[in-house]
């Protein structure tokens, strides 16, 4: 009987019925969680549009799963919730019921971790003890799973970030940590997914292989530099376009007010949005040089399907940019901007994966 013994995905005797259903379960398995941490990115979004991160101020992994089940015990919340510096400085007065609008957000991302760690731990045990995953690849998925149970220490130390004396929110730095944390994660998923059922690969489409890991490379900042935005609340100004702040870029001393000037890039709101507008232009330029590469090398090829899709997505992707800023960030924008940001991930990380050559 077969089972996965590469990470590159080939899958050694798997011909029969069997196998191929095994795989199918795999794949199965995979691309379901990383639906689940797509869903826990959005979450997480409008957890941090609706300035919800700080409303629990406790890291319980194990009893903090329920709510509160009593008035008692929400007010306990909500008595907890007063101490820190957020409701100090900018919710002084609010009211039990605005508390637990919050409140459920932050719950809400936190169970969705709870639920991916257990949507990915039991089938894993089950795939092992039947045999199905060992060696390389069951290295491979260990790592992955290692790598979401960093994750809920990296969101801890994010949320702690904004606990401290003085800030009324999370640390900008730290929820971009946490954010490509999460990306990675999806990431992998996709990638290991799209790996068990590789098709043969042209030569020449193997030449796009270069082109299809910048634009993921990219994507990846542009994701990170997006988190330094949210962090900073960067959206909320220099709300036109082209123009910021009535050229192509700002003035030195708007864009560049902070010494050293090193620290601008993480914490000047003119620098991190231009430094994002940058990427995006970026961005859409590489996307295009793919696209006609890709036509050029392997013309009516999948690889240059994929490509044109992808410059499709990118397009889209900007427009809702574009938008987002010129409404000055509704949160229906800022997770329909964040989710598709997540859609262009997957599908530049499927386009990539696969370009690689079956074994």
């Amino acid at each position: 009987m077969a089972s996965v013994a590469e990470i590159n995905g080939t899958v050694r005797g798997a011909d029969d019925a069997t196998d191929r259903a095994r795989l199918r379960a795999l794949r199965l398995w995979l691309f379901s969680v990383a639906g689940l941490v797509f869903v826990m990115i959005l979450v997480g979004g409008a957890t941090r549009l609706t300035d919800s991160g700080l409303s629990i101020t406790e890291w319980k992994p194990v009893t903090g799963a329920l709510l509160p089940f009593s008035e008692a015990a929400w007010l306990a919340e909500f008595e907890k919730y007063k101490q820190i510096p957020q409701y100090q400085l900018l919710n002084q007065g609010m009211s039990l019921a605005a508390f637990k609008h919050i409140y459920l957000w932050e719950w809400g991302h936190r169970f969705l971790g709870r639920l991916i760690g257990a949507a990915y731990l039991l089938p894993l045990l089950v795939f092992v003890a039947k045999g199905w995953v060992r060696g390389r690849f069951l290295a491979v998925l260990l790592g992955i799973g290692v790598l979401g149970g960093l994750q809920g220490a990296i969101g801890w130390i994010m949320v702690a970030s904004g606990l401290k004396p003085g800030m009324t929110a999370v640390a900008p730095v730290k929820l971009m940590a946490h954010l490509m944390a999460a990306s990675a994660i999806f990431v992998a998923l996709i990638w290991v997914a799209v790996g068990l059922k590789l098709r043969p690969v042209q030569a020449s489409e193997r030449r796009l292989a270069f082109g299809a890991s910048l634009v993921l490379a990219i994507v990846l900042v542009q994701i990170a530099l997006g988190a330094l935005v949210a962090g900073l609340d960067a959206g909320l100004a220099f709300n036109t376009w082209p123009l910021m702040d009535g050229g192509f870029a700002p003035q030195l001393d708007t864009l560049l007010p902070i010494k050293p000037l090193w620290l601008n890039v993480i914490e000047s709101i003119a620098a991190v949005q231009f430094n994002h507008r940058l990427g995006a232009y970026v961005l859409l330029a590489v996307t295009f040089w793919h696209v006609y590469r890709s036509r050029r090398i392997a013309p009516d090829s999948p690889a240059a399907r994929r490509a044109a899709i992808l410059a499709m997505l990118v397009v889209i992707q900007a427009g809702i940019g574009i938008v987002t800023l010129l409404l000055v960030v509704p949160v229906w924008a800022g997770l329909l901007h964040q989710g598709f940001a997540m859609l262009l991930l997957g599908h530049a990380t499927a386009h990539r994966r696969l370009l690689v050559k079956p074994a």
